[in-house]
Order: structure tokens, then sequence, then C-alpha cells
């Protein structure tokens, strides 16, 4: 019989630049499946530094990626228990943005890569919170997301889906049904791009985008 508790748990995230009244950007980035939060941040490298704020939180699971125990990664969610994993990543995420208090006249953007897509929406879905751009970024919108869970944000916000011609895990008739179901959900405000090249994080992209402080 499987049982449960609740116990206190302390977990790491990290941040990039610093937040200051020249901050006019922030983002809240969600890594990919092996991925560890510090080396994601090297992808944001290009932004500038003095205008740009990011957040990584780091996914509540870590393993030894080879057998040599020798490099570690994290990830978000599995098929085991995930209700479970979710509330706990809900609440871990509630807990940093209670630790960084980032003032609501700053432009936002909330952008997942991969397996941190499917976090990134939840987070916005569950936790009501808003965002200036949401940047889905070769990964899938979880099917249990509809346009309802979506009704906070303001109509203004725009929503990137970005991915390669060369994925090995997005097919043609893949980005089709995601894009679809990205579409029902998102409706008009969804803008797809494309770039050639495999399953990686495009940084041309990130650096592309160039939001402004909002009034």
């Amino acid at each position: 019989m499987q049982k449960k508790v609740s116990f206190e748990s302390t977990h790491p995230y990290e941040t990039m630049n610093a937040y200051t009244a020249d901050t006019k950007t922030v983002w809240v980035v969600f890594h990919g499946m092996g991925y560890l939060s510090k080396y994601f941040l090297r992808y944001f490298a290009g932004l500038d530094s003095k205008e740009h704020y990011i957040i990584a939180p780091q996914g509540l699971n870590t393993y030894y990626q080879d057998n040599r125990f020798k490099h570690v990664g994290a990830s978000w969610l599995t098929r085991e228990n995930t209700h479970m994993g979710i509330d706990n990543i809900l609440s871990y995420m509630e807990a940093i943005w209670k630790e960084e208090a980032i003032d609501s006249n700053v432009h936002l953007v909330v952008l997942g890569y991969s397996q941190g897509v499917s976090i990134a929406t939840r987070w916005l879905a569950f936790a009501k919170h808003s965002c200036d751009q949401l940047v889905l970024l070769s990964g899938s919108v979880p099917k249990e997301l509809t346009a309802t869970h979506f009704e906070h944000l303001s109509e203004a916000a725009i929503v990137s889906y970005h991915y390669g011609t060369n994925d090995e895990y997005i097919s043609e008739s893949r980005a089709i049904t995601e894009i679809d179901h990205i579409q029902s959900v998102f409706g008009s405000r969804l803008k797809v791009s494309t770039f050639e090249g495999p399953h990686e994080v495009d940084t041309d992209f990130i650096k592309a985008q160039k939001p402004l402080k909002t009034s």
C-alpha cells in the first residue's frame, strides 16, 4: 500500500545578473531533462546583463547521467506520481516567487525548453501567474491544459513556439499535432517559427527577443 507524508524541504535555484532599478526584463526559465539550472543559464549569457535578470528553477529530481557517476542532471516529472510531483513543483515555484519579489512593472518572460515547456505552462495555468511573453522551445504543452486555464493572461501577451526542423523528437506530423493543440489553447496570439537544427536551444532566437519595460 502506497502512503505519503508531507515534510519541509530545501531545493536550489540559480539566477543570472542583478535585479536592480535598471532591469527591464525578468526571465523565468525552465530547463529540459538532464540539465542543471546553472548550466542552462549559459544559453542566456548573450542578453544585456544590465537590463535582463534571469531566474532558473531546477527540477526537483537529480540523478547520475553516466555509469561513472560523474555527470549529474535534473528532471521535472515522470509518469510516476505525476500529480504529486506537480503539486511539489508549484509549491517550490511559489517559494521562489515570494523570495524574488519581482515588481509587476517589469516585462516578464516565461520560457520553457523541452520538458520545461510542460512545467512553464503548468505553473502559469495552475498558479494563475501572468506574463508578457511565453516562449515555448521544442517541447509539448500538456494535453490537459485548455484555453480556460489561461484566461487570466492579458490579450497582449505574446506566445511563441519555436523548434528545430531536424529535431529528432519532433516529426513533421507531431509538429502539426502540437501546433494545433497550442493554437487551441492560445489562439491568435501564438507565433510559430523554426530554425535549422536538432533538439537544442536556439540562442539566436533568445537574443532576438527584445521586450520593452511596461509602463
